[in-house]
């Protein structure tokens, strides 16, 4: 199973076992990863799943669609690395990945 770390922005990370098919946003809900906070559920309406893709990494996921770029444009700090983690779905070739969580996702 890949496994995926979640840095927050305090420093402390969480290293998680993730299913090929999760979402990033589901994943750290449900590894009670508090600071991420998916209000809407993973319907890509809210941004209070706001993400950090490593740089490294950023090549291999996948380039966010429309209705996630006007969704990130709304987030407090973002980065040419922002992602929604509800868009970002784990598959083998991401086992390692490193996501940073945001200072604040409101």
């Amino acid at each position: 199973m890949p496994k995926v770390t979640f840095v927050e922005h305090s420093g402390k990370t969480h290293q998680v076992e993730a299913a090929p098919g999760d979402n990033l946003m589901q994943l750290a809900v449900n590894n009670n990863i508090h600071s991420i906070l998916g209000d809407c559920g993973g319907n890509c309406a809210c941004a209070t799943c706001h993400v950090y893709i490593d740089a490294p990494w950023n090549a291999k996921v996948p380039a966010p669609e429309s209705n996630e770029k006007g969704m990130i444009e709304c987030v407090l700090s973002p980065e040419a690395t922002s992602r929604l983690g509800c868009q970002v779905i784990v598959t083998a070739d991401l086992d390692g990945l490193v996501v940073r969580l945001p200072a604040s996702q409101i």
